[in-house]
């Protein structure tokens, strides 16, 4: 199989990588780079399990051809701790406990930090929308709001 070389950013570190045609980057991340805190739920971009964010923008792992994103930035949920220290919506999601399995919480937390790079405010409504790609079996969504909001409200 042909491979291709691509550069790409993640989580602010720049990284050559070789990929296949169909190598999605989901698969790149976790199996290439060994970051595992992407998870694969559907892996047809329904479930958002899988949501981090390239180009500022949240999108599904699983649905993005790794050869496709050269030049791109991409953060994980790897990304969001910094020197040791919780991103404060991870913080959030501990303090309001919107954990349960955790299994869709990397996706939650990663749609919820795209929304707050384009708005550090958004009302309830706007925090809603933004995680409509996002299925939680557990918590019933209540608590995951709260934190976002908590976080919004400083």
């Amino acid at each position: 199989m042909h491979r291709i070389n691509i550069t790409i950013k993640v989580n602010g570190k720049e990284v050559t990588l070789k990929v296949g045609p169909k190598e999605r980057l989901i698969d790149t991340l976790r199996e290439q780079l060994n970051l595992t805190g992407t998870k694969e739920g559907c892996s047809i971009g329904e479930c958002g399990a899988c949501t981090v964010i390239l180009d500022g923008e949240a999108v599904c792992s699983c649905l993005i051809l790794t050869g496709q994103i050269g030049g791109s930035e991409v953060l994980t949920i790897e990304g969001l701790e910094v020197a040791g220290k919780l991103d404060p919506l991870q913080k959030a999601f501990l303090d309001y406990q919107a954990i349960q399995c955790g299994f869709c919480t990397p996706g939650m937390l990663m749609s919820a930090k795209a929304l707050l790079l384009k708005n550090p405010h958004p009302g309830r409504e706007e925090i809603k929308t933004a995680l409509e790609g996002n299925l939680c079996r557990c918590t019933g969504y209540e608590q995951i709001i709260e934190a976002i909001e908590s976080v919004a409200n400083k």
